[in-house]
């Protein structure tokens, strides 16, 4: 089964009532390229999931973002009730000399010190095994998506396929058109020669019949691009989840180059016309298959 290199995953964990989010996304690139987003004090776990999703992904580019929503850590309120006290204590000194009058709780806690916010701090350890299960599942997710629209991709190449493989045939039958009739042209000149001069040279004249037609024959230039065409077909059937996308881009670079060929030898219209289209096809299949993993 051909893979995208295009998808998306999330997954959701808690540890000690801090909630995290974990997202990947996924890209194509012509190598794997990947990078993380991790909370603050979580760079030593980076080497373990960089591993995680080489051992998954073999193409593509990579962004794993893990985080916590705001308001999201646990935070801590500590009282300093012993200063608390104190701010009281001076507040009934001034109100017993007439200045000012007792403060209410809510104005102490807004007092410097008395109150402070403490947020509650995670170590590696003990998010390891989550997040590691977390990024494992939103890599699953992922990849089942790159699996769906890799099934659509391999559709449209299939077909593009097929469209390859007749223009080939096309150009094939008509080439061997081109050559028969230049092969007689070449006669019917040689004979108009020998009736004119008197002179006739059959070996110069099956010489030259042959290298005409080796120029316009394309023989050889389509048989080697219907191979190539098969092995394009045959790695599309090769072994699920397989690596393909290096290789189809191999076997496209050795269509066109035998499309160019063909195009060069092209001493025809026709032939010309279909060398444009199978070009057109071949750039389509190019497009498409920069994204397969």
């Amino acid at each position: 089964m051909t893979r995208s290199m295009t998808g998306f995953g999330r997954a959701s964990f808690d540890v000690e009532g801090m909630p995290f989010a974990v997202e990947l996304r996924c890209v194509n690139h012509r190598h794997l390229d990947v990078s993380l987003r991790l909370p603050r004090g979580f760079a030593g776990l980076e080497p373990e999931l960089r591993r995680a999703l080489g051992a998954r992904f073999a193409r593509g580019k990579l962004d794993l973002l893990v985080s916590t929503p705001p308001g999201g850590a646990r935070a801590d309120v500590e009282l300093d009730r012993e200063l608390a006290r104190r701010y009281a204590e001076f507040a009934r000194a001034l109100t017993a000399e007439g200045v000012g009058g007792e403060l209410r709780a809510a104005e102490l806690i807004a007092l410097p010190g008395v109150a402070r916010v403490s947020e509650h701090a995670l170590d590696e350890e003990s998010v390891r095994s989550e997040l590691v299960a977390a990024v494992g599942r939103a890599a699953q997710a992922a990849d089942e998506m790159r699996a769906a629209e890799g099934a659509a991709l391999e559709r449209e190449l299939r077909g593009r396929l097929a469209a390859v493989a007749t223009l080939a045939g096309s150009v094939l039958g008509r080439s061997s058109e081109v050559v028969a009739s230049a092969r007689e042209r070449l006669r019917k000149r040689a004979e108009q020669l020998r009736e004119e001069t008197g002179v006739a040279d059959e070996g110069r004249l099956l010489q030259e019949i042959v290298i005409a037609a080796d120029r316009m024959d394309v023989t050889e230039e389509v048989v080697r691009l219907r191979s190539h065409v098969a092995q394009f077909e045959a790695a599309l059937d090769g072994r699920a989840g397989a690596p393909i996308g290096r290789r189809l881009e191999f076997l496209l670079q050795e269509m066109s180059r035998e499309a160019n060929t063909i195009g060069a030898k092209a001493a025809d219209a026709p032939i010309a016309h279909r060398v444009v289209d199978l070009k057109t096809e071949l750039e389509r299949i190019r497009e498409q298959v920069q994204n397969v993993e």
